[in-house]
């Protein structure tokens, strides 16, 4: 239940699914039982190779250094990423190719932090989100011109990935009117990490909160013009809404590959589990949903290399998001339903993977949101509009 891809995509694809199977899922339990922590050796040769394969520059422009994939095949490969559990494929640094549009300008940002992702040397950490934010992005962070520079206050929450960050991206309000983007080195005086909650999964990437408290920013570290900070973080929401929606294709995949192979083998009552006409329902219900969910991922993907309107591909996102975490969840508990008390276990991806899409219903935009986009595109454009 394949899409017919190009020669190029498939071979792509392949090379990052044997990254993944070699390298990834190998290391999973362990992982799992520790904390989401491996041998400082282990992670290196994982990060290692995800270097050699060029996965940091994906989306880079070739000409600043990067693989300048398409989004198609940038699809391809987090979708056998998200085969993985416990996070483990982010291991690597993106620099994504909004952030080239955006540093474009300024040779400092681009040498200091956008170069050092591409290569690996430094780490990123998104702090947007604040204790108020919900159904509609809330920003009471402030950053407060000096005259050299800003002066930035406020506290951010499930600042993802910020304990294996080296700087941030911080969206604040300014005093001139708008939001502004700044890079924010995370050992700035005037940072403190204020909780680090655990969560449901296992993960290395924690997701704490900071408080930013007299933080002096240089000006040369404020992204783009005035009011430009939250068409930034569209672009970025646009990317993580396409790569969620990837991922869960390969998780999906695998939960279906797992509990099919299970029913096979599992005897109940002089029949094999499979015979059932109760568990063929999920199975069915599994794949047909993967299937659809892959034929919108991949057209979605498709639509931003075709360039097509910005409003469309922002509703197209939405869209892929919202169906592809619905239905992974969905596909997470059918299939622990069907291995039963073992699908419960912690060695058992059926069970991590239950855990961890959870959470791809709620960041980056709940579901609920999602439904708002489109709901609102709806209202302005109709269907043809959409």
């Amino acid at each position: 239940m394949q899409l017919e891809h190009s020669e190029q995509t498939r071979t792509w694809q392949q090379a990052v699914r044997a990254y993944v199977d070699t390298l990834l899922i190998p290391n999973e339990v362990e992982a799992e039982l520790n904390g989401g922590e491996l041998p400082a050796s282990t992670m290196r040769k994982i990060q290692d190779a995800a270097m050699a394969l060029g996965l940091p520059g994906m989306d880079a422009p070739s000409g600043q250094g990067g693989l300048g994939k398409s989004m198609v095949d940038q699809v391809a490969a987090w979708e056998v990423l998200g085969r993985a559990t416990n996070a483990l494929c982010w291991c690597f640094p993106e620099a994504q190719s909004w952030m080239y549009e955006a540093c474009g300008d300024s040779d400092y940002q681009l040498e200091n932090y956008i170069r050092p992702l591409l290569e690996g040397r430094r780490r990123e950490a998104y702090a947007i989100t604040e204790a108020e934010s919900g159904s509609h992005e809330v920003i009471n962070t402030t950053a407060r011109s000096t005259g050299q520079g800003y002066r930035i206050d406020g506290e951010k929450w499930f600042v993802t990935s910020g304990n294996l960050a080296d700087f941030f991206f911080l969206q604040a309000r300014t005093d001139e009117g708008g939001d502004a983007l700044f890079l924010v080195d995370k050992d700035s005086p005037g940072i403190e990490m204020v909780d680090n909650p655990l969560f449901s999964h296992t993960f290395p990437s924690h997701h704490p909160t900071y408080r930013f408290s007299n933080v002096e920013v240089p000006g040369r570290n404020r992204i783009g013009g005035p009011g430009s900070g939250m068409d930034y973080s569209r672009s970025w929401f646009r990317h993580e809404r396409m790569t969620i929606s990837a991922r869960m294709l390969g998780a999906a995949e695998r939960m279906i590959e797992e509990a099919t192979e299970w029913a096979r083998q599992r005897d109940i009552q002089g029949e094999k589990l499979i015979d059932k006409q109760a568990i063929q329902f999920m199975l069915a219900d599994c794949a047909t949903e993967l299937w659809a969910a892959r034929l919108m991922v991949y057209e979605a993907a498709a639509a931003h290399d075709n360039q097509e309107d910005l409003k469309k591909l922002h509703t197209r996102c939405s869209m892929v998001k919202l169906y592809a975490t619905e239905m992974a969840n969905r596909v997470a508990d059918r299939c622990l339903q069907i291995w039963g008390g073992r699908g419960y276990r912690r060695d058992n991806a059926v069970e991590r993977f239950f855990r961890e899409v959870r959470v791809d219903r709620i960041w980056e935009g709940s579901s609920e949101i999602q439904r708002m986009i489109i709901a609102g595109a709806l209202k302005k454009r109709g269907l043809e509009g959409m």
